[in-house]
């Protein structure tokens, strides 16, 4: 669960739109919805440009460092 709860806290202090995002990462609205609420996770190449975006690293996101 912390990849789910690691990307929640990030995009609202992001203050990016869920359709913001999604159109930057190039996924449906309803993608980013579902890596929200733990219905799905990213692939890998998703997860870089999540990671890019959103100006955070992968390790953070899946809850192997801090920061």
């Amino acid at each position: 669960m912390k990849f789910q709860e690691r990307f929640a806290e990030t995009l609202k202090t992001s203050q990016m739109t869920q359709s913001e995002l999604a159109k930057k990462v190039g996924v449906a609205k309803q993608c980013i919805s579902d890596y929200k609420k733990g219905r799905a996770v990213p692939s890998l190449e998703t997860l870089f440009r999540l990671c890019v975006e959103l100006d955070v690293s992968s390790d953070y996101l899946l809850g192997l460092a801090e920061y």
